[in-house]
């Protein structure tokens, strides 16, 4: 099979959407009952507020009284006259306090602050307010993300793995070496986040994204080329032993000590829902009510992963979303290896390889089972293709059906390689690939309410509130709107200007528009970093010998 027939058959696939085949979340709303709830970590809420609770030391009411003893919930309360106060039992163990701003006309409670006791010794264990207290990722839980890759023993030899091979003693000022090390600081921010520091975390992220902006921009316009071979420390045999070894390693540490988080849930039961022919936007189960934000592609490409181990019905370990997030994973592997053998021989490809599975990040992802390994092949897969207008067309399509994001790429990808006296041929086939792959892959729109579809992905994305970001932290909406509208000028600038033609300038140029997108965005994560960093190290290390 020719590589143009293998990558064709790719986009097939993944355009092909199934039909009729047999067969914790961090922010999920408050609830609680009244009666012993089938979860052991429910809320219950005790309606004797004097006596002890049968099985436990406290009553109700010293747990109130404990509470309001800590230091930042006192504080807080006499910032807010008129809350309410309840307590309730949590497990077998534990009590948990919540406060509640006054209920105003029209307005559902709002839970301003919750303190977690321990009912044997009567110790405060966790208390939180502010953004805190409804966004739970935000508290720095161990191992909540992708269990024991953050541990210091795993990262910090990947972070040198990562830098280490691709420093040249001889070319100490290179670029290449600050670029390396502005894609391992973000180690820095998630260091932050993991101690619940939101207020360092958060602004810690965007010096180093405009800095990859400024980087990315400057190779896709400039004429000047990279180095003719990747400046390795060491022999590219050893890289190609390493990525062998980091990718078995990368498999069994997701066999053996990952979790799913409510994006790779979400994507689970979206497959179950497509599969069965069951409508999937507005139908989500109360334990990922908003899963059902992504565009159809991500719960298409989770469809034979969902058939081959079926969805319980539960949360559970979900094998499924850790097939998943594996083989999008290996993808990504391969598709840089191919990218790479392209541009300039097998070397290059195993550079590209290796980079990949020794940036923690994109191990942090796979660990953590997300759908977005899926986003970050897709557009690998559309810069293989770039000599195909076409199948870029196509696998733009895809990608932009994944998240919506991706779909600021299509200017440049359109615009890609056009050859004097061929460019309407070039931008026809794009929009018929585009067209075709585009509306193959939202066939499972047909028995949706379109009005919901939007109102569940892109009007709950547009609405949505978050800390992850300065503009949702600090509230700068007016500033969000303008780095938001300058993101929408560069993706149709970058599709006009003059720019290189190589692959490297493509990759280089489809960083800058993600880049751009992500520093507009109100709610941004760790695993958006692998959507880009692939393409980064394409730009940084790649030339190709003749236009594409």
């Amino acid at each position: 099979m020719t590589r143009a027939a293998l990558c064709a058959l790719v986009v097939l696939v993944l355009a092909t959407p199934a039909y009729g085949a047999p067969t914790a979340t961090f922010d999920a709303p408050f609830t609680a009952t009244t009666a012993a709830p089938p979860d052991p970590n429910a809320l219950v809420r005790p309606t004797d507020l004097d006596n002890a609770p049968l099985g436990r030391r406290l009553t109700p009411q010293s747990v109130l009284g404990i509470a309001r003893e800590v230091p930042e919930i006192a504080d807080m309360l006499s910032r807010h006259r008129g809350y309410t106060e309840e307590a309730y039992q949590k497990g077998t163990s534990r009590w948990q306090v919540s406060y509640f701003d006054p209920v105003r006309r029209d307005e559902a409670r709002t839970e301003i602050g919750q303190v977690h006791i321990d009912d044997a010794t009567g110790k405060v264990i966790e208390a939180w307010t502010g953004f805190q207290v409804a966004w739970t990722m935000a508290r720095g839980y161990p191992g909540a993300f992708g269990r024991a890759v953050t541990s210091p023993w795993i990262w910090i030899p990947l972070s040198v793995l990562f830098v280490l091979p691709f420093v040249n003693p001889r070319r100490w000022r290179s670029w290449l070496h600050v670029d390396l090390l502005v894609l391992s600081a973000f180690s820095v921010s998630l260091a932050f986040f993991s101690a619940s520091t939101i207020g360092i975390s958060v602004p810690f992220v965007y010096p180093l994204l405009i800095y990859l902006l400024i980087r990315m921009l400057a190779i896709a316009l400039r004429r000047g080329t990279a180095p003719s071979s990747p400046p390795l420390l060491v022999p590219i045999a050893w890289l190609a032993v390493a990525t062998v070894f980091l990718i078995g390693f990368r498999i069994g540490l997701n066999a053996t000590n990952s979790n799913v988080i409510d994006v790779g849930y979400a994507s689970v039961i979206g497959a179950d829902r497509i599969a069965d022919g069951d409508p999937v936007y507005g139908h989500f189960p109360t334990d990922n009510e908003h899963g059902d934000t992504y565009g159809p592609v991500v719960y298409e490409a989770y469809v034979p992963f969902e058939q081959a181990v079926a969805w319980t019905g539960v949360w559970d370990d979900l094998p499924a979303a850790h097939g998943a997030a594996v083989a999008f994973d290996l993808l990504c592997v391969l598709l840089l290896f191919l990218i790479g053998r392209r541009v300039r021989g097998p070397d290059l490809g195993v550079a590209l390889a290796y980079a990949w599975v020794a940036y923690p990040f994109t191990l942090f992802t796979a660990n953590s089972n997300a759908n977005d390994g899926l986003v970050a092949a897709l557009v690998l897969l559309a810069v293989l293709l770039a000599g195909r207008p076409a199948l870029r067309g196509a696998t733009a399509a895809l990608a932009g059906l994944s998240k919506f994001a991706p779909l600021a790429l299509a200017p440049v990808l359109a615009t890609h390689g056009l050859q004097r006296g061929r460019r309407f041929r070039g931008i026809a086939l794009f929009g018929a690939g585009f067209a075709i792959a585009g509306t193959i892959a939202a066939l499972p729109l047909l028995r949706e309410d379109l009005s919901v579809f939007y109102d569940r992905t892109i009007g709950f994305q547009a609405s949505r509130g978050s800390p992850f970001s300065v503009w949702g932290l600090y509230g700068w909406d007016a500033a969000q709107s303008v780095v938001q509208g300058l993101a929408v000028v560069l993706a149709v600038a970058l599709a006009l200007a003059p720019r290189r033609q190589d692959v490297a300038g493509l990759a280089a140029a489809c960083a800058a528009v993600l880049i751009g997108l992500q520093l507009g965005v109100t709610h941004w994560f760790y695993l958006y970093l692998p959507w880009f960093v692939g393409l980064v190290m394409i730009a940084l290390l790649g030339r190709e010998r003749s236009a594409a």
